[in-house]
């Protein structure tokens, strides 16, 4: 079954501004905010829900998950459009962010990450490998701290 070309991007991060990164198993030295592709007939809330406990095990119905209303198209990296509909170049990403009290501790999915770090959203911006991920952990000190 072929991916929908439309996902979520979910910053996890602290009042402090302590975003959490994981590492990907299929492209060590690529660290990202939990993403995922949105699954037939559900909504985007529930896809950020889902990829959060998937990737991260949080349950983020117990925290606050904001949908940010931003959306980002980007041109799909080659390697991966093998998981696409043929044709389908461009993903739709939606932002997500999900504010926890403190630094949680991880369950990594095996399959999808090797590692997980929490770092300060300054360091997280320059480490995460998508420039739309960046852009939306830049946001966290200018928009979302007293927002959540």
């Amino acid at each position: 079954m072929y991916k929908i070309p439309v996902s979520v991007l979910v910053v996890i991060y602290t009042p402090e501004l302590q975003v959490l990164l994981l590492e990907r198993a299929d492209h060590p030295g690529y660290w990202q905010s939990v993403t995922g592709s949105q699954d037939p007939d559900e909504s985007l809330q529930h896809t950020a829900l889902r990829e959060v406990m998937e990737e991260t095990g949080l349950d983020a119905s117990h925290f606050k998950l904001v949908d940010w209303k931003i959306k980002n198209q980007y041109e799909i990296f080659q390697e991966w459009r093998w998981r696409y509909p043929p044709n389908v170049t461009h993903n739709i990403e939606h932002v997500f962010g999900l504010c926890v009290p403190s630094q949680q501790s991880i369950t990594i999915a095996d399959r999808e990450h090797l590692a997980y770090q929490w770092l300060p959203w300054q360091q997280a911006a320059e480490k995460v490998f998508s420039e739309s991920n960046a852009e939306a952990i830049r946001l966290l000190s200018k928009h979302y701290r007293q927002k959540t």
